[in-house]
């Protein structure tokens, strides 16, 4: 483990979860990268020095955050009425809880996206002057016309690139399907956004399509929730922006440097949720490569990394790869290391050590299959492939149990009825609320770490 501490940046470290012993020919390298900041957010750390400084931490400066709100007004959002009334409470309670000098806007989305709030292009800053006049022009946000959610987001980009902040956000409400706009037209817009803000996605009620929902957030590195019943959406909003309020250090990357002849074969986030960043790297010089990892506060997130090395002899040792977390410099600069881990890889002829698997590595591995099971299944349960649907959600309650995933375990249980968790010997319920369906759907991607 390494952990840079010193007085000028914030408290970031790298912890290096492996079995390094190989067999003779063997070539495939797991680890587990865990990293934990403690350098900014709700305890209040140390802030980062020069352009990538939070002013939160300055006398008299406000947050280095900018904020932008997105919420759906099409025709849906009438039914039933008080879905608009929730959506329009949820907002004015996410604008109570932003931090004084955090520069916010209010955009209202449907088939185009529209400022509600300050409007001609610009932040506000918020105090309780301008917190009042956002609320105030809630009152104008009433339901009626289609839903393009890239049109949302190219606007919330518009206007949080205006800002000379660190920290740019995103939250998005939708209660319908992305019906308005091409496919191929959010995804140009997912990719335009992509690494210039993190956005928080969620879908109100139960008429909404959660690989959309989940796509946002995935793309741009936020969470995806869903909010069965709209008066609950208050509670959420407002966690959801104490959260980002929590963020102090923005755009960290994970920065793998390989040496000749090892390639790697993914990245994955795999705490607290499933993303994988294998096709999000930039180049970062030779056999170096960066992954994002969007915003920080006081938190930790497991990475799995996998590589594949060169075959060499019993006996011999090499460094398979060295991951470091790295702060982009604004000025183009030499960018700052916060911290780093090694990866390594030893040969040996020792069955015991080279056959066993990390306890970490064989957790993730599993918490990733329960991932994709749960999908599958559900999937073959829409496409009326009963025998398959039941195989793969049981395979789901199987790993649920074995590696002590509970809210997981007890949302599978709304789909299924569980006869042996242990063998995942389960039966399709004949009758699944559509609200159950689509929470274990857009949950399906939470992890639960290694019990200790």
């Amino acid at each position: 483990m390494a952990n840079f501490s010193k007085s000028n940046v914030p408290q970031f470290s790298v912890e290096v979860y492996q079995n390094e012993y190989l067999p003779e020919g063997g070539r495939e390298v797991n680890a587990i990268v865990t990293v934990t900041s403690t350098g900014g957010g709700t305890t209040g750390g140390v802030p980062l020095s020069g352009a990538a400084a939070s002013p939160a931490h300055v006398p008299g400066q406000g947050p280095n955050a900018a904020v932008v709100i997105m919420v759906d007004c099409s025709g849906s959002m009438d039914y039933p009425p008080t879905k608009m009334r929730n959506a329009r409470d949820a907002t004015a309670a996410a604008i109570d809880t932003l931090r004084d000098g955090t520069s916010f806007a209010v955009v209202g989305g449907t088939h185009v996206a529209k400022e509600v709030y300050p409007g001609n292009g610009r932040l506000a800053v918020a105090d309780a002057q301008t917190r009042a006049q956002a609320k105030g022009a809630l009152r104008a946000l009433s339901a009626g016309g289609g839903t393009a959610i890239g049109t949302w987001l190219r606007l919330a980009d518009r206007l949080l690139g205006a800002a000379d902040v660190q920290i740019r956000h995103g939250i998005l409400l939708t209660d319908g399907r992305n019906e308005h706009e091409a496919p191929e037209d959010l995804r140009a817009a997912l990719e335009s956004c992509a690494g210039r803000f993190t956005c928080d996605a969620r879908g109100v009620g139960t008429d909404w399509e959660v690989k959309e929902v989940t796509a946002i957030a995935s793309a741009l590195l936020g969470t995806a929730d869903i909010v069965a019943d709209p008066a609950g959406l208050a509670a959420d909003f407002t966690q959801m922006m104490e959260n980002a309020m929590g963020k102090e250090v923005a755009d960290v990357a994970l920065r793998l440097w390989t040496p000749v002849g090892v390639e790697i074969k993914f990245v994955k986030q795999v705490a607290p949720t499933v993303v994988d960043l294998t096709d999000r790297r930039t180049g970062a010089g030779p056999r170096a490569g960066d992954y994002p990892t969007g915003s920080w506060g006081d938190e930790s997130r497991d990475y799995h990394v996998c590589v594949t090395v060169p075959q060499a002899g019993i006996g011999q040792e090499m460094l398979a790869s060295r991951v470091s977390l790295v702060l982009p410099d604004p000025s183009g600069g030499a960018p700052q290391t916060l911290s780093q881990g090694l990866v390594r890889a030893v040969w040996t002829e020792d069955m015991v050590a080279s056959t066993s698997i990390n306890p970490q590595v064989a957790h993730y591995t599993g918490q990733v299959e329960l991932a994709q099971v749960i999908q599958q299944g559900l999937d073959a349960r829409k496409s009326g492939d009963f025998d398959g649907a039941t195989a793969k959600l049981g395979r789901a309650v199987q790993l649920a149990s074995v590696s002590g995933n509970e809210d997981t375990a007890k949302l599978l249980s709304k789909v299924v009825d569980v006869v042996d968790a242990a063998t995942g010997t389960v039966r399709l319920k004949a009758k699944v609320a559509d609200a159950d369906e689509m929470t274990l759907e857009t949950r399906s991607t939470k992890t639960v770490r290694v019990k200790k």
